[in-house]
Order: structure tokens, then C-alpha cells, then sequence
């Protein structure tokens, strides 16, 4: 398809979107108007309801845990395409030769450097795990903890070199919490449906409001989000630094090459 066409599939695009656009800009409410009948409705009966203090994490979950469920699948399908078209011909190997310019210094990482990366990812980590699990009390919930626990992940590769990084996240493990989330937000909203009841449908203890364990169903949920999303995060790093190795069968140069904080000279 020639630069012409795709201008013209364009242009159409946007003239077919355009008057959707402008109906719903036109019909947002006045900057600072009052909150909508809806968020007050959400706010008055879902503390009753599910127990939960979080009412983004209500309405997420359990109020259009269904239009979620759709995200989730779009996520699946996003990183899945992704990772089809990055992996190419590198494949996954751990050996596989850092890319490098030639003329560039290769510079040592710093004792100190690595130090604070272990100590940063361990953190992140450990922070991305609590907002997952606090979804039901605090601002937070699977997604926002997913994508912080993923990017520990970025930490410990500028950290640990790629051969170190590799040897930690295995990609196998990151594809299983990817698609095992997955499954398990389905498993939830279809089991339900299999029983007679509506998709999602709470069979649960709701627990007591403001606990940990509080929402029932919308839990379980909350971890299909986080697995699901901290795999879908971590396969993408995966394929992206994959991008900053030298092919396999790629002829090998005279430039030192720096992995896992050593110098080494190629031959």
C-alpha cells in the first residue's frame, strides 16, 4: 500500500469518527460540575453491597467486571501479537551475543550500581504486591500493581546484565502468569453462568468492609488482573531487550563486549 492510500484510509477514518467525537465532547458535563447521579449511586450502595472501600476497584470488577474481562482479552491478544512479530529470528536463547556500535566504550557496571538495582527491584516488587493485594481498600488494585511489579523486572536487568536477567525471569513462568490470569477471570465470570446465574455472579464471603480479604469474588479477580497483567508486561521487556541482541548467526566481532560485569574480547 503506497503513502497515498494509507493518507486516504485515514482521512476517512477520521471523518467517519469525527462526528461521534464531537456529540461526546458536546455532551460531557461543565468543568467542575457536580458529581454524575451514577458515582453517587455507586458510592451509597456498594460499601453495603461488597464490603469494599475502593469503588474504582467495585465498579472494575464487579459492577462491569464483564466490559473488563473484554479488556483483559485485548491485553491477551496485544502482547501475543507483539511478541509474534518481535521474536523473529533471535529467539529466546540466553547466550545469545549483546548488540554493540562499533567505536562505543564499553563501561563496567559499578559494584554500587548493582547493588541499588537489587535492592530498588526487591522493592518494587515487594510495593507491587501490596497494591495488588490492597485493591479492595486503598487506591490500587491487579492492573496498577501488575504493571509496578513488572517493572522491578526492568531494575533488575539494568542491574544483573542479560545473561543474569535472563537466568531470573524465565519467559516460560511470565507466559504461564499471563495466561493462567487469564483463565482464571474467565473461570470467574463462566462458572457463574454454567450454575444459571449472570457472569460473575458472587458466590463468595463478602467479608468485612475495609479488610483485606473483602469483596467476595472481585479477590479473585483482582489476582486473575495482576497475573495476568504482570506476565503481559514482563513477556513485552522480554522481546524488547531480545531486540538488543546480536542474531545468532551473525558473524562476530573484534569489539569487547560487556555481560554480567565482565570484560570479555571476542574472537
Amino acid at each position: 500500500m503506497t503513502p497515498r492510500w494509507r493518507l486516504l484510509l485515514l482521512a476517512l477514518a477520521l471523518a467517519a469518527l469525527l462526528p461521534a467525537v464531537l456529540r461526546v465532547a458536546l455532551a460531557m458535563p461543565e468543568f467542575g460540575a457536580p458529581t454524575a447521579a451514577l458515582g453517587q449511586s455507586v458510592n451509597a450502595l456498594v460499601p453495603e453491597l461488597r464490603h469494599v472501600a475502593n469503588m474504582v476497584a467495585a465498579v472494575n470488577f464487579d459492577l462491569r467486571g464483564f466490559d473488563t474481562l473484554g479488556e483483559e482479552c485485548m491485553l491477551l491478544c496485544a502482547v501475543t501479537g507483539a511478541t509474534v512479530l518481535l521474536r523473529g529470528a533471535r529467539g529466546e536463547r540466553g547466550d545469545v551475543r549483546a548488540g554493540h556500535l562499533p567505536g562505543r566504550p564499553v563501561i563496567l557496571r559499578a559494584d554500587a550500581t548493582v547493588l541499588v538495582c537489587r535492592v530498588a527491584a526487591t522493592l518494587t516488587l515487594l510495593f507491587g504486591i501490596s497494591v495488588a493485594l490492597h485493591g479492595m481498600t486503598t487506591p490500587g488494585g491487579g492492573f496498577q500493581g501488575g504493571v509496578i511489579a513488572a517493572s522491578g523486572l526492568l531494575l533488575l536487568y539494568l542491574g544483573e546484565g542479560y545473561a543474569g536477567w535472563r537466568a531470573l525471569v524465565p519467559s516460560p513462568v511470565l507466559a504461564a502468569m499471563e495466561g493462567g490470569g487469564a483463565v482464571l477471570f474467565v473461570l470467574c465470570a463462566g462458572l457463574p453462568l454454567l450454575a444459571g446465574h449472570p457472569a460473575l455472579t458472587n458466590g463468595l464471603p463478602l467479608g468485612a468492609w475495609k479488610d483485606l480479604y473483602s469483596g467476595g469474588l472481585m479477590i479473585a479477580v483482582n489476582a486473575a488482573v495482576a497475573l495476568s497483567v504482570t506476565g503481559s508486561f514482563g513477556l513485552l521487556l522480554v522481546e524488547f531487550l531480545e531486540e538488543t541482541r546480536e542474531p545468532a548467526d551473525a558473524p562476530a566481532s573484534n569489539e569487547a563486549d560487556h555481560e554480567n560485569g565482565t570484560m570479555r574480547t571476542r574472537t
